[in-house]
């Protein structure tokens, strides 16, 4: 199994590393986003990470709350949009995911066509949504299936929203086809940490990943890159997932934190979940290791209380998955959210 230190040894992933290492409530308001403060990559460690995780709560909150004033508008959220694309039937063996074929729980579908991914990402923009991001269950794509992906993403950018995708791993001349089309992000998150991928994934190794995000980034896309907490991970495996992630040279545009959504008929659907403090925790350790980025509050939001959303909001987070599903996951629902922003006095980027 690769470990982070054999990839800071490895000149593979060079760039990616510094040298050596319906309801009666008002709407949405929209507001434009500034554009983050650039700062630059500093190295962190596991144990520095972990340090943070340990500080009382208060201070690592009002810690995180400093950093994200320094760089971002702390009463604006961007919303962002999911469809999946293509359902099911993936030959990955991840434990979390309902799509794998080895445990598939959901009801497989063919990739869908450009006009309903108009349609979806037109209501998404409707509703407030600024950001579109589209999901197939595949290893990767073949050439064939990424023509009718880069038809979608032409169709997504002409509606004047920001675009994502995550197709699986990208095989050479895949990115620079898809930075053409006019892609904004890539996503392929890391997962977890290094020395506990291989207890969660046996198909692929993190390096896999890896290899994927560097053609994704050598070709110009920003990157969309974060993890799953909550998978049985220590602490420590927390802190090891974030400083790999905060160490990437620079760190991820885009930082997605998802807290596991436990389905029933997956090898981690027992797995008993996390703390919410711990959550908040991991959120705020994100946002105060990568400043500039965008660190998105992702799936698990259905299970969460008002209460610690806000309190993942007051650690950085600056982004959510705004609609009713997630893939093939429940999402909170867009009422719900409508009326949180309310009471938090929140906006919505545009």
């Amino acid at each position: 199994m690769d470990s982070f230190l054999s990839f800071r040894d490895n000149p593979a992933p060079s760039r990616f590393f510094p040298a050596g290492f319906p309801m009666n409530v008002a709407p949405i308001t929209l507001v434009k986003r500034a554009a983050p403060v650039d700062n630059a990559s500093q190295r962190w460690s596991t144990a520095e990470v972990e340090a943070l995780f340990e500080l009382p709560f208060a201070d690592l909150m009002f810690r995180a709350q400093q950093v994200h004033r320094q760089h971002h508008d702390p009463n604006v959220i961007q919303l962002s949009t999911l469809l999946s694309i293509k359902t099911g039937g993936c030959s990955e063996d991840c434990g979390y995911c309902s799509q794998s074929a080895r445990h598939e729980q959901v009801e497989r579908e063919r990739l869908v066509d450009v006009d309903t991914v108009v349609t979806a990402a037109s209501a998404a923009k409707a509703r407030g949504a600024s950001r579109f991001c589209m999901g197939a269950a595949w290893r990767g794509p073949k050439d064939a299936d990424l023509d009718v992906v880069i038809d979608m993403v032409k169709a997504v950018k002409a509606l004047d929203m920001e675009t994502c995708v995550t197709l699986g791993m990208l095989k050479d001349g895949q990115a620079e086809r898809l930075k053409e089309a006019g892609l904004n992000y890539y996503n392929h998150n890391i997962d977890t940490a290094p020395e506990h991928y291989s207890s969660v994934i046996t198909s692929h190794s993190q390096a896999d990943r890896f290899d994927t995000l560097e053609k994704a980034r050598a070709a110009g896309l920003k990157l969309c890159c974060g993890g799953i907490v909550g998978m049985g991970e220590s602490r420590r495996g927390r802190a090891a997932m974030i400083a790999t992630l905060a160490c990437m040279a620079p760190p991820p545009d885009s930082v997605p934190i998802n807290n596991l959504v436990r389905i029933p008929g997956t090898p981690l659907a027992a797995v008993p979940p996390i703390d919410p403090f711990e959550f908040a925790r991991t959120i705020a350790a994100a946002r105060i290791t990568m400043p500039s980025s965008m660190v998105r509050l992702s799936a698990g939001r259905e299970d969460m209380s008002d209460e610690l959303q806000a309190l993942c909001f007051m650690a950085g987070a600056n982004s959510i998955f705004y609609g009713d599903k997630l893939l093939t996951a429940e999402n909170a629902e867009a009422a719900r959210d409508e009326a949180l922003f309310a009471r938090l006095g929140l906006s919505a980027a545009v």
